[in-house]
């Protein structure tokens, strides 16, 4: 069977501009479809099943990160392996740098047919038949999906990381009152519409500070992401379970009435040792 590709660009020239370049590289490749929204991209993917996903990081409403990280959740891995992504990304050259570090792909706008050479000669050899036993296949991908995901949230920013939050500056449910809450006592953050929620044992607080962007300012051996809308202190895990359904989720010491939503993504942290 031919390989297969799914491409999420939401500037139609772009999308055609790629797909006439991958026809060049990789003829055999089936384009099974091209969408213009993350939404539509998770959507399609799901019924389709391609073996390529090719996802442009800005589109709009649902942006790329977010649809990986949806898509990351939603995939039946029991029909078929999880796809290789390529991010197609306009970033500037350091940015793209950052990716290329990490053994990472992407396509840089506007497609430049050398680099695509390359990520096709990767994606070939990640497709080839028998590379790995279909477990650790899952693995390896789910892995790769984490290390792309981190690169292409924090490539736009660069530079070096500053130390570690000691202090959060949220304002109480009202919105009147600014508190200054202690970074030991947050328990966990959640992504809520335009707003982060900041839970305390007994206390919720709210910030604008987007989660992607508060995330490289957390101490990560403090805090973990365990889902894409949030960040657990990892000292305050008391334990954690699967459900019927085989999804995971966490409670928390000073807040055991609730239950935390564990992405795919993100279940390796939990591992019994």
């Amino acid at each position: 069977m031919p390989p297969t590709a799914l491409i999420a660009e939401d500037e139609p020239l772009l999308a055609q501009a790629l797909q006439a370049e991958l026809a060049q590289a990789w003829p055999e490749l089936q384009v099974l479809a091209t969408v213009g929204d993350g939404r539509r991209a998770v959507d399609e993917a799901l019924r389709l099943k391609p073996q390529v996903l090719f996802f442009d990081i800005r589109m709009p409403g649902q942006d790329g990160l977010a649809a990986a990280a949806e898509l990351a959740d939603a995939w039946p891995a029991h029909e078929a392996p999880m796809p290789q992504l390529v991010f197609v990304t306009a970033y500037d050259e350091y940015a793209a740098r950052a990716f290329e570090a990490q053994a990472l792909d992407y396509v840089l706008k506007p497609v430049q047919p050398q680099r695509l050479q390359r990520t096709v000669a990767r994606l070939r050899q990640a497709l080839a038949p028998g590379t790995a036993p279909a477990g650790d296949a899952l693995d390896a991908a789910l892995a790769q999906w984490r290390r792309l995901l981190s690169a292409a949230g924090g490539a736009p920013s660069g530079g070096a990381s500053a130390a570690p939050l000691k202090v959060i500056a949220a304002s109480d449910a009202g919105g009147t009152t600014v508190r200054m809450v202690p970074i030991e006592e947050v328990l966990y953050f959640e992504a809520a519409d335009k707003y982060v929620r900041v839970l305390t044992a007994d206390r919720e607080h709210l910030i604008r500070t987007p989660l992607k962007q508060l995330l490289p300012q957390l101490d990560p051996t403090a805090f973990w992401q365990v889902h894409r809308a949030v960040v657990v202190r990892a000292g305050a895990v008391e334990s954690v379970r699967r459900d019927d359904a085989g999804k995971m989720h966490l409670r928390l010491r000073g807040r055991p009435d609730e239950k935390i939503p564990v992405s795919r993504l993100y279940a390796h942290l939990f591992r019994a040792m």
